[in-house]
C-alpha cells in the first residue's frame, strides 16, 4: 500500500513506538523504584529486607528467620537461621509468579534479649515499610522458630491476614489471633529444640476459639525442617497463595 493513502505517515508510525518504549520504559523505571525503595538497606539499623518484588502485587509474604532466646550477636545474610528460610521463600514465588511480593527479613541480632524484643521490633520495622511503599496490600507473616513466635504476636497488625507459625516458640505471651486472621500451625514430632506439645495445645485453643486454622504435623520432622522438607515448603506455599490469592493460584 502506498502510505501517502493509508492514512498513517511513517513519522506517526514512529511517534507510536516511541510512545510504547517510553510507556514501558516509565512502567519498568516505576517497578524498580518500588523495588528499590521495599529493598533499601537503610533504616532499619541492621535490620534489612531482600526478596521479589514485582511490578503490581496483590499481597506481600514477609518470611522470618529463627534465632535464639538471648544473644546481641549481629545476624548476616550467610547464618544458616536466615538461609534455612530461603527455600520457602523460592516456594512462594514458584507458586505465585508475580502476583506475589516475597521478602526476607534479616534481623539485627541474633537474640529475642527479653523485653526489648530485638526481633518483634525488626518485624515491625519491616511492616512500616511495606505498608509506607506498598499501601493496602495484605500481608502474611511467615516464621520459623523464633520467627513463630514473632509472626504469631503481631497477628493483630494492620494489614496482616495470615501467620504461618513453623516449628514456632510458643510462649504465654502467644496472642490470639483477630477474627479473619488465617493461621498455620506445623510442627515436626521429633523437635528438640521447641515443643511439638505447645503448639498442639495452641492448636486446640485456637480450633475451640474459631481461629481460621491449618494445622499440620510433620511425622519425623526435625526443627531445622529438613527431615521431609517438601512437606513444609509446599504447605506454606499453599497456605500463602491460598490466604493472599483469591483462587489460590497463579492465573
Amino acid at each position: 500500500m502506498d502510505k501517502r493513502h493509508s492514512g498513517v505517515t511513517q513519522a506517526e508510525q514512529d511517534d507510536d513506538s516511541d510512545a510504547t518504549r517510553r510507556h514501558h520504559d516509565d512502567r519498568a523505571t516505576n517497578a524498580a523504584a518500588t523495588a528499590a525503595a521495599l529493598l533499601a538497606p537503610e533504616g532499619g539499623a541492621g535490620a534489612e529486607l531482600r526478596g521479589h518484588v514485582p511490578r503490581h502485587p496483590d499481597g506481600v509474604a514477609l518470611v522470618l528467620h529463627g534465632g535464639a532466646a538471648a544473644s546481641s550477636t549481629p545476624m548476616t545474610w550467610g547464618r544458616l537461621a536466615v538461609l534455612r528460610m530461603a527455600p520457602f521463600a523460592t516456594a512462594i514465588e514458584r507458586r505465585a509468579g508475580d502476583r506475589l511480593a516475597v521478602v526476607r527479613l534479616k534481623n539485627r541480632v541474633r537474640g529475642w534479649n527479653g523485653t526489648r524484643q530485638d526481633p518483634l521490633q525488626d518485624a515491625r520495622w519491616a511492616l512500616d515499610r511495606i505498608r509506607h511503599v506498598l499501601p493496602g496490600r495484605p500481608v502474611v507473616l511467615v516464621g520459623h522458630s523464633m520467627g513463630g513466635r514473632v509472626a504469631l504476636q503481631l497477628s493483630g497488625e494492620a494489614g496482616v491476614v495470615g501467620v504461618a507459625a513453623l516449628a514456632p516458640w510458643v510462649e504465654y505471651d502467644t496472642r490470639q489471633p483477630p477474627p479473619g486472621v488465617a493461621v498455620l500451625l506445623a510442627h515436626g514430632s521429633h523437635d528438640r529444640i521447641t515443643d511439638p506439645r505447645r503448639t498442639d495445645v495452641l492448636a486446640k485453643r485456637y480450633t475451640h476459639s474459631g481461629v481460621d486454622l491449618r494445622y499440620v504435623e510433620v511425622p519425623r520432622g526435625t526443627h531445622s525442617m529438613l527431615p521431609g522438607a517438601r512437606v513444609w515448603h509446599e504447605a506454606v506455599a499453599d497456605f500463602v497463595t491460598d490466604v493472599l490469592l483469591a483462587s489460590g493460584r497463579p492465573s
